[in-house]
């Protein structure tokens, strides 16, 4: 897999409280971290921008921001680690263009493979008829 660093000066990086459960520590505490990246005035190469726009992935809004939120660590540094480590593995997800796909021919085997199950097939559906004989 192709690695393609972000730049972390590119990184907006906002500490909020997390949501759920926590007892008291959730209400005054800032651990979770949501993190903004702008993707199209970032400095990553054009036809990795193309890709990283082109998926269909709710984190990113309408102008091209890519908004990860993480609140799992209790922990501000942890929860920044992983929001950092998210937004890599999602860069280097989209940096190795996908391979194209050559149609081919399906072979000689195969086809007469596909007729024999037609045949049987074709053989048990018959048999299914009404049965006509002496009353």
């Amino acid at each position: 897999m192709k690695h393609v660093p972000v730049n972390p000066d590119e990184v907006e990086i906002t500490a909020i409280r997390a949501q759920g459960a926590g007892g008291q520590n959730v209400n005054k505490v800032s651990s979770a971290i949501h993190l903004r990246f702008d993707v199209r005035a970032s400095t990553l190469p054009e036809d990795v921008k193309q890709r990283l726009l082109a998926r269909a992935d709710t984190r990113l809004t309408n102008e091209g921001v890519l908004v990860i939120k993480a609140q799992t660590a209790r922990t501000q540094e942890l929860n920044r680690a992983d929001a950092l480590a998210r937004l890599q593995a999602l860069v280097n997800s989209v940096a190795e263009p996908p391979r194209v796909r050559r149609a081919t021919k399906p072979t000689y085997g195969s086809r007469q493979r596909r007729l024999e199950g037609k045949a049987v097939r074709s053989q048990v559906k018959a048999g299914r008829g009404r049965v006509s004989g002496t009353d």
